[in-house]
C-alpha cells in the first residue's frame, strides 16, 4: 500500500510537467472578461466541441516563472514547457539546493527525477512499451489522464458519454466510464455553462471512491486568440494523502523558442541511478559518483515511488 501511494505521488507530480493551454500569444494578468461559448441548454455535441476546440489548438506552452507548492514541501522555482505532441519539461528547483525536480518527455520515453530519492535515481519508460510496463500497476493513473486533468482536457465521443447534467451555479457534468487495467473507474468532468471551460475533473475507482481530483482556478482568456487558460491548478488525491497546487504565471502559447532541442532530451544527474521502468526486475545498479550534497529531505519522499526490482541499465534497444 506505501508503494501505490507514494507512486501516486510521483505520477501527480509527472503530470503537472504536462499543463498546458492555449495559443499564439503570451497571457498577460489583466485579461479581457471571458465570452460566451455556449448557449443555454446546450447538447452532448456543443459541449464537447467548446471543449476540445480549445484544447486542439494548443500546440507549444512555455511557462518560465510557475511555481509548484504543497503540504509538507517549501514553494518551488518551476519552468514548464510542452510542444505537441509528446515533448515537454517540468524543472522544479530552490536557489539553495539548485534541481529538486525533473520530469519530462518526448518522443521516445518519459522520464521523473526527484533530488531527495534515497538512492537518487532517474525513473524513465519507453512510450511504446508502458501499456505492458509491470510497474504500471503501481502508477494508479494514465499519463493521458493526467495530461487532460492539468491543462488539456478533452471529452472522446468514441466513448460512452453521459450527460450534460445540470448542476447548481451554471455548471454541467459530463460523466465517462473507462475500463482499463486496474478495473473500471469513472471520470467526472464539470464544465462551466456559459464559458465551456473545464473547472474540475475528478476519477473514481469501480467502488466509487475518489482516486484524484483536478479543479483548475482563474480561468483567463488570451486575448489574441480568445483560447481559454487557467492561471492555476490544484490536484488532490485522498488515497495518497497528496494536496498541491502550481501557479503557471505568465504563459507563453505557440511561440518556437530557438535551440530548444535540448530541452526535451533526458538528463543525467551525478550520483544517480537509472532505472527503466519496463525492464528486468533486477536490483538497481547504483552510480560511481557521489551524490551532490543537498538541505534536509522534503517530507515527500521517493524512495519507494515504484515497487522493488524494477531495474535496467538506460541503453540501446
Amino acid at each position: 500500500m506505501a508503494h501505490r501511494r507514494l507512486a501516486t505521488r510521483m505520477t501527480l507530480l509527472a503530470a503537472m510537467a504536462l499543463l498546458a493551454a492555449g495559443c499564439r500569444g503570451t497571457v498577460q494578468p489583466n485579461v479581457a472578461a471571458l465570452p460566451r461559448i455556449l448557449p443555454p441548454g446546450p447538447t452532448l455535441e456543443q459541449v464537447i466541441q467548446a471543449v476540445n476546440s480549445n484544447s486542439d489548438q494548443i500546440t507549444s506552452l512555455y511557462c518560465p516563472r510557475a511555481s509548484l507548492s504543497g503540504q509538507g514541501f517549501p514553494t518551488l522555482r518551476t519552468m514548464v514547457a510542452f510542444q505537441k505532441p509528446n515533448y515537454f519539461r517540468l524543472r522544479a528547483e530552490t536557489s539553495l539546493t539548485g534541481a529538486e525536480l525533473d520530469l519530462g518527455s518526448n518522443d521516445q520515453a518519459f522520464w521523473f527525477w526527484m533530488r531527495r530519492n534515497q538512492p537518487p535515481t532517474l525513473y524513465f519508460c519507453r512510450h511504446d512499451q508502458f501499456e505492458h510496463c509491470p510497474a504500471r500497476q503501481s502508477l494508479l493513473f494514465e499519463p493521458q489522464w493526467l495530461i487532460e486533468a492539468l491543462g488539456m482536457p478533452r471529452l472522446d465521443p468514441r466513448l460512452p458519454l453521459e450527460g450534460p447534467l445540470q448542476l447548481p451555479n451554471d455548471r454541467l457534468e459530463i460523466r465517462t466510464v473507462e475500463n482499463t487495467p486496474q478495473g473500471s473507474r469513472t471520470k467526472s468532468t464539470i464544465i462551466d455553462a456559459i464559458h465551456g471551460c473545464v473547472v474540475q475533473q475528478s476519477v473514481f475507482d469501480a467502488q466509487g471512491r475518489l482516486i484524484a481530483s483536478a479543479e483548475a482556478f482563474q480561468h483567463r482568456r488570451d486575448p489574441l486568440t480568445n483560447l481559454i487558460l487557467p492561471a492555476a491548478v490544484a490536484i488532490q488525491s485522498p488515497a495518497a494523502q497528496v494536496s498541491m497546487r502550481i501557479d503557471l504565471g505568465p504563459v507563453e502559447v505557440n511561440r518556437p523558442r530557438a535551440n530548444a532541442t535540448g530541452m526535451w532530451l533526458m538528463p543525467e544527474y551525478a550520483g544517480s541511478a537509472v532505472v527503466d521502468l519496463c525492464g528486468p526486475q533486477q536490483p538497481v545498479q547504483q552510480p560511481v559518483q557521489q551524490a551532490a550534497p543537498g538541505a534536509a529531505p522534503m517530507a515527500m519522499p521517493a524512495a519507494a515511488m515504484l515497487p522493488p526490482g524494477y531495474g535496467g541499465q538506460l541503453g540501446p534497444r
